[in-house]
């Protein structure tokens, strides 16, 4: 987190995404993936197996964005079920951080200006 902490000091924000999808949709996708050829390759039997921990990764999940979300570097837990939404959230999510600095040139100060100008003179 202390990199984290020294990116955004130094105008790099972070966007950690979480995309949580609810038992039924994974299980929806899963039926899917069996029933359409194009699809078979996504699926293996790990992932059946895998699904009867669900729980303990939600738990998992859970402590692990509790603990390393900053306010610099905050996580967003996205739902979805539905791609499209997602997607959108997603999207609003990178726009509003390339939208966050207001990025401007430095102002130049009277003692500055003065030295460029006598610099100047000697071109």
């Amino acid at each position: 987190m202390d990199l984290e902490e020294h990116l955004h000091r130094n105008g790099t924000r972070i966007i950690k995404i979480f995309l949580h999808q609810s038992k039924d949709e994974q299980g929806k996708r899963f039926r899917e993936r069996i029933d359409e050829p194009d699809k078979n390759w996504k699926f293996s039997l790990s992932d059946i197996h895998q699904r009867n921990y669900r729980k303990h990764y939600m738990k998992a999940y859970e402590t692990c964005l509790n603990a390393t979300s900053t306010p610099h570097a905050p996580w967003y837990v996205v739902p979805a079920d539905d791609k499209e939404f997602a997607q959108l959230i997603v999207s609003q999510l990178v726009l509003d951080a390339l939208n966050e600095p207001k990025l401007a040139y430095p102002k130049t100060t009277a003692k500055r200006r003065r030295e460029l100008k006598s610099i100047r003179k000697r071109l």
